[in-house]
């Protein structure tokens, strides 16, 4: 049984056997959405931002062509993957807008998971790239750089990530994909600053090698980036439990709620970023109210969590049963009200 309509399913209970199955529930309330709404502010920001990266990214090609550094082509190619990761973030918003249907009853919203992950390998292997060509710089001894058009574009580039940055903050920073886009700016932002750094040095002593240095030194904590990035999009796609739950925790909360005799099943996970859901079945002590203790559980999991989306069921049984899912954690039982 889920949380809704408990007056209804009670009368149901009273009149068929208490044999119950967690695929078979259905939800009582007509149009409730399992998918929020997706903010259109996040969807406006990411566009401007992947209109400027692209239309800079092409100036700053030209401009490492034409000066020979592989900082500016480096952060050009950092760029590149800006603006594909941009684009999909964008078209993950689009789609996280659309609501559920009969196939997708949380609607699109973790495919924007999916843009943060592919976000985040994206990183990962711009950074294995960036390093590739430093060394083959440093081992083959290039290092004809004219270090005024690369001091300009290093410039102009700072300028306008710092522009696309502010832009992205406008939106909800702590989306997985809002987040994911500022690392890659951040990364811009790192790149233009490395690139001054070196044309301002190869202009004074003319010491080239500082260009792919620099670009190791970038491609480092591009890298720190990237992971955090992986694992967070990966913990939501694996349905692992959100980083701010400890599920003992909250099975020792729920435990403790009147009317309530145990705990069983409980499942913790993302939705998308932001949105974590819950799932249960509990056990009433003797003379408990169904109606009432659903409701405290759910205020419990609301207040206490953030966990907006919770599904109910009673077990009917008075004892608790076998979860197809592996538990890994014993069910625990509440003190008698």
């Amino acid at each position: 049984m889920t949380a809704h309509d408990h007056s209804a399913h009670e009368h149901d209970h009273a009149e068929h056997d208490h044999d119950h199955d967690h695929g078979g529930h259905e939800h009582g309330h007509e149009g409730h959405s399992h998918a929020p709404e997706v903010s259109s502010t996040n969807e406006k920001v990411v566009l401007a931002g992947l209109m400027l990266t692209a239309g800079f990214m092409v100036v700053e090609i030209i401009g490492g062509a034409m000066s020979g550094s592989l900082a500016l082509i480096a952060d050009a190619g950092h760029m590149l993957t800006d603006a594909a990761a941009l684009a999909l973030a964008w078209t993950g918003f689009r789609l996280g807008r659309r609501a559920s249907d009969g196939k997708r009853t949380f609607g699109y919203l973790r495919f924007e998971v999916v843009a943060g992950f592919v976000n985040a390998l994206a990183l990962l292997g711009l950074t294995v790239w960036i390093l590739y060509e430093a060394v083959m710089r440093l081992l083959s001894g290039e290092g004809h750089i004219l270090a005024g058009p690369m001091l300009a574009v290093a410039v102009a580039g700072l300028v306008v990530n710092g522009l696309v940055f502010f832009i992205l903050t406008r939106g909800d920073k702590e989306h997985i994909n809002i987040k994911g886009a500022m690392l890659h700016v951040m990364g811009d932002l790192l790149g233009s600053v490395a690139a001054i750094g070196a044309a301002i040095v190869i202009w004074f002593t003319g010491w080239t090698p500082i260009d792919p240095i620099l670009s190791v030194l970038l491609s480092a904590l591009i890298l720190r980036s990237g992971w955090s990035l992986l694992k967070s999009s990966l913990n939501i796609l694996m349905e692992g439990v959100p980083g701010n739950v400890v599920i003992d925790e909250v099975r020792g909360a729920l435990s403790s709620v009147e009317g309530v005799k145990a705990i069983s099943h409980m499942h913790i996970w993302s939705i998308t970023s932001g949105k974590p859901a819950a799932t249960l079945e509990l056990s009433l002590a003797d003379g408990a109210d169904a109606a009432a203790t659903t409701e405290r559980v759910k205020a419990v999991l609301a207040e206490r969590y953030a966990i907006g989306h919770a599904t109910v069921e009673i077990d009917w049984r008075g004892s608790v049963g076998t979860c197809p899912l592996p538990q890994s954690t014993a069910p625990v039982h509440a003190h008698s009200h």
